[in-house]
């Protein structure tokens, strides 16, 4: 059994989902540095990582954030002022570059693997709502896209109902800027045809070429290349926040996939 993490607050015990000494070392110096004007910062940041990282993997309401942790109002507040202007998706975008590095790869992958899972919400969530007929799931579609080792490139966040091309095709060009080595893109059947392959020339270049894994049978089948990105969507089930689509607004359902990620990443660079 693994032993719990040391916290920096010694007034409470410390919970399974706490940073450790050596994970907030990896995470400190990532963090927004002080305006050096104004009121001095006097929250742990720590805390409040602690704190929303206990979120994430508890899956509670912010309100129902145990009291030995930093007040939810505070805690809320830094996540979503850092969703906002998009610091989740920095961090994370850092961390995977460094993890990239010490498993030997070039911070660029020549590799990406495109997918989307549909999820549930509580009830109609703002304007991004819809039904998948094919899943028959009311609620989201996340599209994803990761590279060889299953780490997160892109995600996007829409309505059940949104295609997964257009999907894919969006996360590609928002990530473009990290795709400057990519070769080929893996994929299912469900992105087959020449409009799709062609959509994915013009973001990224005519070079790329998309490669789709067909299945054989009817039955379950373990597909090469193909299992990458399902171990992804296995890691995001690991954080019972990601469950449901429990967010009124998309951005924040995405910050929250990167901030689970981004949790994952830190551990492994930590051991």
């Amino acid at each position: 059994m693994s032993s719990l993490p040391e916290i920096a607050n010694p007034q409470r015990k410390p919970y399974a989902s706490d940073l450790s000494d050596a994970e907030w070392e990896v995470l400190k110096p990532l963090l927004p540095a002080p305006k050096g004007f104004g009121h001095p910062v006097e929250v742990d940041f720590r805390e409040i990582l602690n704190a929303i990282f206990y979120v994430q993997r508890t899956g509670c309401q912010w309100e129902m954030l145990p009291h030995d942790l930093p007040p939810y109002t505070t805690v809320y507040g830094y996540f979503q002022k850092w969703q906002r202007k998009g610091i989740w998706q920095q961090i994370h975008d850092q961390v995977r570059q460094k993890l990239r590095r010490e498993l030997g790869r070039d911070q660029h992958s020549t590799v990406a693997i495109a997918d989307s899972q549909s999820v549930k919400t509580t009830g109609k969530k703002g304007e991004v709502y819809g039904f998948d007929g094919g899943k028959k799931v009311k609620g989201r579609k996340r599209h994803i896209v990761v590279d060889s080792q299953g780490l997160l490139i892109g995600v996007v966040v829409t309505e059940a109902n949104a295609p997964e091309r257009l999907g894919a095709i969006i996360v590609l060009d928002e990530a473009k800027e990290k795709l400057s080595r990519l070769e080929v893109i893996w994929v299912d059947q469900g992105y087959s045809g020449k409009n799709f392959a062609n959509a994915v020339q013009q973001v990224c270049g005519e070079q790329v070429r998309v490669e789709v894994i067909e299945r054989t049978s009817q039955t379950f089948e373990h597909l090469p290349k193909r299992w990458i990105v399902e171990r992804t969507f296995g890691w995001l089930n690991r954080f019972r926040r990601l469950s449901k689509d429990y967010e009124v607004y998309s951005e924040v359902s995405e910050a929250m996939i990167y901030g689970s990620l981004l949790r994952l990443m830190v551990r492994r660079l930590a051991i």
